[in-house]
């Protein structure tokens, strides 16, 4: 069989990057790319003395003819097939949501909802001529339920998980799966100087490794979460915890208890 191959937006830093390196490890052909140059320059050192390799690129999600195209030159760098999509950029505005300005609010929209749509509609003819072919998408734990203080980036998230529980029923007939990695805040770039009610009582505890870790399961799934086909993966115990419980609580209660947690 070809080397596998996987296209990852935001693999510069953070979350993507290290998707990247673990993967490159396992021996798979990585698209990496992102608006951030140095950041990929820096990933192909590392990608290097492993044993898979990497092309990178710049892209600006929010561009679909860019998309596509950045897709099918790595599609044909790579033997001509696309095993995964991992959509991974984004961006995160923290605070009360009227001291954003609109533009700063459109901007997450349209990196972290259009540039989703967009690579899902660039990749899916490589992903449907690859038998077998998954897409990871990056949602969160604010798609739980509607997070204070992130009130626009947790509605990108469930669109994102709307989007994800939709096309994995559609596209089951193409043999492609549709996932979603529920991480709750990770130690990346985005939440450095980020606080707020949640992440001063939940912490911020995650590493892009955990992460990544989870995105490689999601792509190899064990046979039972196989069987069961598992559509959305929570990333450590908070969000397990939280995930379950929302789904088994009233309304009300799950409300309330994101309202505490935000201290609100």
């Amino acid at each position: 069989m070809s080397t596998r191959s996987v296209f990852i937006t935001g693999a510069a830093a953070g979350i993507g990057r290290r998707t990247a390196l673990l993967l490159a490890e396992r021996g798979w052909t990585v698209g990496a790319y992102d608006i951030d140059e140095a950041g990929l320059a820096t990933l192909v050192d590392e990608v290097a003395p492993l044993r898979g390799s990497v092309v990178t690129g710049r892209l600006d999600v929010t561009d679909a003819d860019a998309f596509a195209a950045a897709v099918t030159d790595f599609v044909g760098q790579a033997g001509g097939r696309l095993d995964v999509l991992v959509n991974n950029a984004g961006i995160l505005l923290a605070g009360p949501f009227e001291d954003s300005s609109a533009a700063d609010h459109h901007r997450e929209v349209d990196i972290n909802v259009k540039g989703t749509v967009n690579g899902l509609h660039a990749a899916y003819p490589h992903l449907r001529a690859t038998p077998g072919a998954t897409v990871v998408n990056l949602a969160s734990a604010s798609a739980i339920y509607g997070q204070a203080d992130l009130a626009n980036y947790s509605a990108t998230k469930f669109f994102v998980r709307g989007l994800t529980e939709a096309l994995d029923i559609e596209w089951k007939r193409h043999d492609i799966r549709v996932v979603a990695i529920w991480p709750l805040f990770v130690q990346t770039a985005m939440t450095a100087n980020m606080r707020t009610g949640t992440t001063d009582s939940l912490g911020i505890r995650l590493k892009p490794e955990d992460v990544a870790a989870k995105i490689l399961e999601a792509i190899e799934p064990p046979k039972p979460r196989r069987a069961l086909h598992q559509v959305h993966f929570p990333v450590g115990f908070q969000t397990t915890a939280l995930t379950l419980g929302s789904r088994f609580s009233p309304a009300w209660l799950t409300r309330a208890v994101n309202k505490r947690l935000a201290g609100h």
